[in-house]
Formats: structure tokens, sequence, C-alpha cells
């Protein structure tokens, strides 16, 4: 079984920051894509960053220069430092483990919620 746990978020004003933490347990392959996802009610899940284990990151454009996603390989645990923080990235934020070319299963972390007042 693969777990992902989510922990950092919380509430913040407009602004502030946020750092987010994933550590992945349990058998996956080492070569695997780790990366946010966002969701708020009634809307689809999105991705925010995604980092594969090469380093090579990939942005949602509207997260870019104020998002960054990193991932340390020896602990499996990939960060999301979120700056500037908006009130429209208030959502839950979902961890996510998956392979390149979805070539095997896709894991989820149960959320984490992230709110920024205005």
């Amino acid at each position: 079984q693969v777990q992902l746990v989510e922990s950092g978020g919380g509430l913040v004003q407009a602004g502030g920051s946020l750092r987010l933490s994933c550590a992945a347990t349990g058998s996956f392959f080492s070569i695997n894509v780790m990366g946010w996802y966002r969701q708020v009610p009634g809307k689809q899940r999105e991705l925010v960053a995604e980092i594969p284990r090469s380093g090579n990151t990939n942005y949602a454009d509207s997260v870019k220069g104020r998002f960054t996603i990193s991932r340390d390989n020896a602990k499996n645990t990939v960060y999301l430092q979120m700056n500037s923080l908006k009130p429209e990235d208030t959502a839950v934020y979902y961890c996510n483990l998956h392979y390149p070319y979805e070539l095997g299963p896709s894991y989820w972390g149960l959320g984490t919620q992230v709110t920024v007042s205005s």
C-alpha cells in the first residue's frame, strides 16, 4: 500500500506564505512524478505543480512565480512553497504520486486545506 501524508496547510492572510509537505511511504517505483493538485467545491481538481525525480518542474500558469515545488528523493517527500498567496488559492491541496505516461497507478493523499483570507 502506498500512502501519501500531507501537512502544512492552514489559514493565512493574502500575501502570506505556506509550505506544504507530503511524504510517501509504502511500495512504489523510484522513477515517479510527485505533484500537488488543488480542488474547490464544484470544480475539477487541477494541477498546481509537479516534479519528476529528475527535478524538472511543471507549474500551472496561475502559480508561476509564486509557488515552488521541490522534492527530496532520499525522503520520498515533495514540498510546495507557496508565496504571495491570493484568496483564489483557497482550496484543498492534494499530494499526488504517479508514473510517467501513466504506466502505473496514481496515488493521492487525503488533502490539506489552504485558506487565504482577503
